[in-house]
């Protein structure tokens, strides 16, 4: 048991059964198609996708955990920077969340329960345990996707946003902050609140990444993939990747069978690309000889 009264196993992630492994996605769909998604619950039906030790009571637990952290916020300290300050010691001192360079090989690091428990994660999964607590304790948070590196945003309009960095402990950016953070001149439109769904496609997207890099962990991509899927808006290329991993973890017939299919997506548009297609499938099918 942790200091925070929820308990998760600390090895590493297991996945789920095939049948978990469904109803999860089912979840999943359902809330991202609801009128206004929870982006805690999305989170943490990603972290069950991956982990078959987090049933529906550990999600339980891990939102009650939210709301405790929450109940410890100052009552509304003020303005912006004042509800930063708040957060920050709270969470950035107190509990000292935050993250480091190692945590971009784990793939906990993608897990809003692990990050709960391990209080080391991403800067996105770091900056939705800031968004939830936030939001429960009644802040004007919000989620800011810079380039490369998401932050954390307080106040209502442009012209009173703070700027807060949940990786290095929830420290205050000024715009020049924030452009040499990541490297770039930033745009109004940077600073636009991100919506729950875009959080999600981009935690997702970390996910692919780190699994890509991995090859041994083709089961990983698939799963994110499938759950990238099943979101109301995704590329149709997306069905491409998840045909060449189910080729690369032997299920070549149903491989071959996506491959067709996208196939015939892309041919309405380039008939060229979807010959290369058609031949990967055939390539996937003689496999099977």
């Amino acid at each position: 048991m942790n200091g925070f009264g929820f308990e998760f196993a600390a090895t590493s992630p297991c996945p789920p059964s095939a049948e978990r492994a469904a109803e999860v996605r089912q979840l999943f769909a359902e809330e991202a198609r609801a009128e206004r998604p929870d982006l805690a619950t999305l989170c943490l039906l990603v972290g069950a996708a991956a982990d078959g030790g987090l049933d529906d009571a550990g999600i339980d637990s891990a939102q009650v955990e939210l709301d405790r952290l929450a109940g410890q916020v100052p009552y509304r300290p003020g303005g912006p920077g004042a509800w930063a300050g708040a957060l920050r010691q709270l969470l950035g001192e107190r509990f000292e969340f935050r993250g480091s360079p190692s945590d971009y090989q784990r793939l906990e690091s993608s897990l809003l329960h692990a990050v709960l428990r391990r209080r080391r994660g991403l800067p996105i999964l770091l900056s939705v345990v800031w968004m939830e607590v936030g939001r429960r304790a009644g802040a004007p948070v919000y989620g800011v996707g810079l380039p490369g590196h998401f932050v954390v945003g307080f106040g209502v309009g442009a012209s009173d946003q703070v700027l807060v960095d949940p990786f290095d402990g929830g420290r205050v950016l000024s715009g020049g902050d924030a452009e040499l953070l990541v490297g770039a001149t930033l745009r109004p439109s940077m600073l636009e609140p991100a919506d729950p769904l875009d959080v999600v496609v981009r935690v997702l997207n970390n996910i692919r990444a780190w699994a890509a890099a991995r090859p041994e962990r083709s089961d990983v991509a698939l799963w994110a993939v499938e759950l990238a899927l099943v979101l109301p808006s995704h590329s149709a290329r997306l069905r491409y990747e998840r045909a060449q991993l189910l080729v690369q973890r032997g299920d070549f017939l149903t491989g071959a069978g996506e491959l067709d299919a996208y196939a015939e997506v892309v041919g309405v548009v380039d008939e060229s690309a979807a010959d290369r297609v058609r031949r990967e499938a055939s390539s996937a099918r003689a496999m099977l000889n």
